[in-house]
């Protein structure tokens, strides 16, 4: 598929790294660092705080010596709270100063819950949907004055998690949309179908496989969040539900330009030897991209104009 590997990045969280409290084992960012490169991306997101460097010079020399840039960073922040409202967009600032300091481009912004942990989603009335979109209009605004784009992040256990949520944020603001094909799948959404009918409004797309059996108990709340991705419930990329050759399609159709996210959510309980562990799984998507790349390719040379 033409330029699919030209944009394509890496998630600290595919490698077990998480703002959650008690996830489970992190590794070490040398660590993940270095297997990113070993794949041979060249960009990655910025995880959870504390993760890589908060000071920008230091931050640009650290993933300068791996041969890394930094696409944006994943910000779950309570916007619908009109008590929190101002403490939160001050935390945002925090990042976005970061982000565009290091050269990011996009800050990923999920309308988290009150308690956080994607346990369980707060379903929203229309005063807090009002101060909900008053904070991404917000966000949208601070992120502007430092050169960077807002893409929202439709995420299981949040405010914005289903199709409804979606159709809603989009009827109610301008923003554009991170396509996360793992949360929407969760949540009970057909990611083609999100892809095709927000194909103008797509800013940020992470790339993620399901098992949607899983999904399914997780969703029927008979698994809690971390225990389903505990278990497996996101797969390597290839290796799931999710119609992922659709979305790419739907994408090329739409002609997205920005980032793939290469995201594969997991929870470590130890250190894993040298050589397994994420990477393992982190490779056979990248692979799977190749392959998709190499068949698309070999489609478009077959057609006769």
């Amino acid at each position: 598929m033409k330029g699919i590997l030209d944009r394509v990045a890496a998630a600290p969280i595919t490698w077990g790294v998480c703002e959650v409290a008690g996830w489970g084992h992190q590794l070490r960012r040398e660590r993940v660092l270095q297997e990113v490169s070993e794949l041979g991306l060249h960009a990655i997101e910025l995880g959870p705080e504390g993760f890589l460097p908060a000071d920008p010079a230091s931050l640009r020399s650290l993933l300068g010596s791996y041969g890394l840039e930094l696409v944006g960073g994943f910000v779950p922040v309570v916007l619908h709270l009109a008590t929190r409202l101002e403490e939160e967009l001050v935390a945002v600032a925090e990042v976005a100063d970061l982000l565009a300091a290091a050269s990011a481009e996009v800050v990923v912004l999920a309308a988290d819950s009150a308690p956080t942990g994607y346990d369980r989603s707060e379903r929203l009335d229309t005063r807090a949907w009002m101060t909900l979109t008053h904070g991404i209009e917000c966000v949208e605004e601070l992120a502007a004055d430092r050169g960077l784009k807002v893409a929202l992040h439709p995420h299981y256990g949040t405010a914005i998690e289903s199709r409804r949520d979606i159709e809603q944020v989009l009827e109610n603001s301008p923003v554009s949309l991170c396509i996360d094909t793992g949360h929407l799948a969760v949540a009970g959404a057909d990611p083609v179908e999100v892809v095709e009918s927000a194909s103008d409004r797509i800013g940020h797309v992470h790339l993620k496989d399901v098992d949607v059996a899983l999904a399914a108990r997780t969703r029927s709340g008979e698994l809690g969040y971390r225990e389903a991705v505990r278990r497996g419930m996101y797969r390597p990329l290839g290796q799931g539900d999710v119609d992922l050759e659709s979305v790419i399609t739907a994408l090329q159709a739409s002609d997205y330009g920005g980032w793939l996210v290469l995201e594969q959510d997991r929870v470590l309980n130890e250190e894993p030897q040298k050589g397994g562990g994420p990477i393992r799984d982190a490779r056979a998507g990248v692979e799977y991209l190749h392959r998709m790349s190499s068949h698309r390719g070999r489609q478009e040379r077959n057609v006769v104009p």
